[in-house]
This record gives C-alpha cells, structure tokens and sequence, in this order.
C-alpha cells in the first residue's frame, strides 16, 4: 500500500488527539451544561463558535497536501459544533473554517469550502431533530462518514479535470472517512460520559435529599413515638415497676404503658399495665402501634375494671381500620393494691413469666384470646393471678426470646428464666438491666433483628 496512505493516517490521528484534549477542556467548562441540557445561550454559541472554528482552521493547516488538496479533519470541528450548539453555532464554525480554506485556494477550495459549511449547518439540524439535545455516539460517527463521503461526492461533481478528481478522491477519500470517524467516535464517548455522569449526579442528588428528607420524617417519628412511652412509670402501693424498649431501628412496632386510672371514677391503688408487639417493623408499625395503643387507653378508662370488654371493643375498631393485613399481640392487666390481684387479658401475646417467691418456682400466663386486627368479631376472656409479697411477673416481646448470636441461635425462654432467678432479689429496674445485658452479652456483634421491650412488675 502506498506510504502516503499511512503517513496521511498518522497525521489525522494527531490531528484528532489535539482536538479532543481541546474538546475535552471545552467539556469542563462552566458554561458546558447548558450546551448539554439543550439552551445554549447567545455567549455559549459564541464560544463554541469560535473553538470549533479555530479547530477546523487547525485540522486545515496541519493536514497533508496531496494534489493539490489537503487531507485533513477539517470538517469535524463544524459536525461537532453543529451537534453540540445548533444550526447557528454549526454554520458560524463551518464559515470560519470555509473562509480559511478559501484563502489556501487550491484543485478542490470550492467543493471542501462548501463541504465544511454543510458539516456545521446540517450537524446543526441533526440537533433540532434530535430535540436540541446531542444525537449519540451512533447517529454522530454515521454522520461523520456520511458527511466525507458527501464532501468526496462534491469534490467529483465540481473539480474538473474529472480525471485528477477522480484520482484524488481515490487517495484521500478512506482516510479522511475514517479520521473524521474516529475522532467523532472519541468526541462522542466523551459527552456521552459527562452526560451520563451529570445524570448519576443530578440522581445521587436527588436520592441524597429523598434520604435527607426521609431521615428528618423518621427522626420526627422517632421523637413522636418516644413520647407515647412513659418518661416515668406511676407506681402504686405495694408495687415496684419498671419497663425498657430498644428499637432494631429509628421507630417500631413495640411498646408498652402505663395508665392510671384513678384520674377516672374507680378510685385509688389501681393500674392498667400494657405491653405490645406490632407486626413489621419501621413507620407503618409505628403508626399502627399509635392507633393500637390510643384506642386500648381509651377502652380502657372506660370499661374500667373489665379488661377483657376493652380488649374486645378495642379489637373491633382496630380489625375494621387495619387495611394493611397488620396485626398486634397485646397483653393488658388491671392491677389492684388492695387486693393484691391482677386481673389481665393476652391477646396472643408472649406468656408472661411469674416468679413465685414461695417456692421460687416459674409459671407462664397463657394466652386468653388471639391476636388483635385478625377478625373483628373475636372474643377474649379474662384471668386473674395473685400476687404475693416477692413475687416478680415479668411481660416482654419476643425481640428478647428470639434475639440471635453469630451462630443464629437464639436466646430462648431458658436463658430468660436463667436470669430472673438469678436476679429475683434484685429492683425492677435492675432484673430489667440483667436481662437485656444477658441478652446484648449473648448476641454479641450480631445485629438486633427486633424489637425489644421488657416490663417487671415486683410485689413489694
């Protein structure tokens, strides 16, 4: 093959490497992004006029002459400023570097003068019908290749003698194709990177403030729902009790409450004592435990010394407004000085353990009716237990029973009863500390999964 041929390529690559650092800086600058988002203003089109114009006058002066026409890349600076800024821009670039070529005269001045004109103004309409945005890599090399193999097609048509224009276009016509090619291919990868990188920005943007913005809603929700448990737990005579939560993440569906119904005509020495397990976890839990726990309050002040009418009723609203499939498992007791006795409705809650000081043997207060919000009509009934002086009942959620190590095992009601006996003699608020430091002792590094809440109510 002849050397000129690939001397000539060697040069267009050159050529091609010097205008896309150039193009490259052009990219970085700070008025780019408009040119990109399709509104180039008067001052953007200016500019890209100007550096594409002084590129095309480049991919002129440093081409290869052969019979008296160059070879070059003169005509990608106008495709690119026409593909980049519009008819406008695309036709002020193509007149610079047409004006330039006019000057160099030549065999073929009239048909690459003219060739480099059309590069701007029709990259320029391929901007207009692409929705003044660039077209892709695909649709700008083919416009590449076309747009040379357009400029050969005039050189024949214009140049006479046909013969040397003929000879000419054989030589100079598939390297001018391809490094017009190859350099709009590099042009094209570049934008196609930045915009695909300012797409990824402006979406890591956006998720940035959806997860700042949801942030703030669970810390609101994590505050709101902090103020629904008791800041101190009304004690009553003859009773010590204490009562912890330790959510597995900002909100959740566990909770428990104290309500002191002597502010309602049923006189002194009486408590209602409430703990509960939500299903699912996170805000919708943490709503629907809001709803569980205001309607069980007001049931409960009003059905006074019945808990298993108020469980019953607060069931039926809560069944009827649960769309969601979401149940609660609720343990709710009655708690009475005077006659030391507890009077207590679970609905499909975990048993809670009574630690009988007597005999200092352990004993489970079965469920009394299902779970709350599976059907409207359920029925509950309700139990009652004694306790004696030392005697130690203790409620909790299964985020305590089911909490799991590295080697998913789980805590397990032993290790629970483990550490009531061994913490009997203790206050209500230590036997809370003992147990969840059991607990946080035995998961180790392994993440909490659940919720955990725990209440101790301590016979004095």
């Amino acid at each position: 093959m002849d050397p000129l041929f690939f001397t000539s390529m060697l040069v267009l690559l050159q050529l091609i490497c010097v205008i896309i650092v150039v193009a490259y800086l052009l990219t970085r600058t700070r008025f780019f992004p408009e040119v990109l988002e399709g509104h180039p203003t008067l001052r953007a089109q200016v500019i890209l006029i100007l550096v594409f114009g002084a590129l095309s006058i480049y991919g002129t002066l440093s081409g290869i002459e052969f019979l008296g026409a160059p070879i070059n890349v003169r005509d990608l600076g106008p495709m690119l400023a026409g593909l980049l800024g519009g008819p406008l821009a695309g036709l002020g670039a193509g007149l610079i570097g047409a004006a330039h070529r006019m000057t160099m005269g030549g065999f073929t001045v009239y048909p690459c003068s003219l060739a480099t004109v059309l590069a701007g103004l029709i990259g320029g309409l391929i901007w207009l019908l692409h929705g003044r945005r660039f077209a892709g890599i695909m649709i700008a090399v083919l416009f590449a290749i076309l747009m040379e193999g357009l400029h050969m097609l005039l050189v024949l048509a214009i140049c006479r003698p046909f013969g040397q224009a003929v000879e000419i276009v054989s030589m100079v016509a598939f390297p001018m194709i391809v490094g017009n090619a190859v350099g709009m291919f590099v042009f094209a990868f570049m934008v196609e990177n930045l915009i695909s990188e300012r797409k990824m920005q402006a979406e890591r943007d956006t998720l940035l403030r959806e997860m700042e913005r949801k942030n703030t809603e669970i810390a609101i929700a994590a505050e709101i729902q902090q103020s629904f448990l008791p800041d101190t737990i009304t004690q009553i005579p003859g009773y010590d009790i204490a009562g912890k939560s330790v959510m597995a993440k900002e909100v959740g569906g566990d909770f428990f409450d104290v309500i002191p119904l002597e502010v309602v005509p049923m006189g002194t020495g009486r408590l209602g004592i409430m703990i509960a397990d939500v299903s699912g976890k996170g805000i919708p839990a943490a709503l629907f435990m809001a709803l569980s726990r205001i309607v069980v309050r007001v049931n409960a002040t009003w059905y006074g010394q019945q808990p298993s009418a108020a469980i019953r009723d607060s069931n039926t609203i809560i069944a009827n407004d649960s769309k969601s499939g979401m149940f609660v498992t609720l343990w709710y007791g009655l708690l009475e000085s005077a006659t030391r006795k507890l009077i207590y409705v679970n609905a499909g809650h975990n048993p809670p353990i009574h630690f009988r000081a007597a005999d200092r043997s352990l004993a489970e207060l079965p469920a009394t009716g299902i779970a709350m919000g599976v059907m409207d009509d359920a029925g509950y009934t309700q139990e009652s237990v004694d306790l004696a002086q030392g005697d130690i009942l203790i409620l909790y959620t299964d985020g305590i029973t089911e909490a799991e190590n590295e080697n998913l095992e789980m805590f397990g009601t032993e290790r629970l009863q483990q550490v009531i006996l061994a913490s009997s003699e203790l206050s209500a608020n230590a036997i809370c500390t003992e147990i969840l430091n059991a607990v946080k002792n035995f998961t180790g590094s392994h993440p909490q999964s659940d919720d955990i809440t725990l209440m101790v109510i301590r016979s004095l």
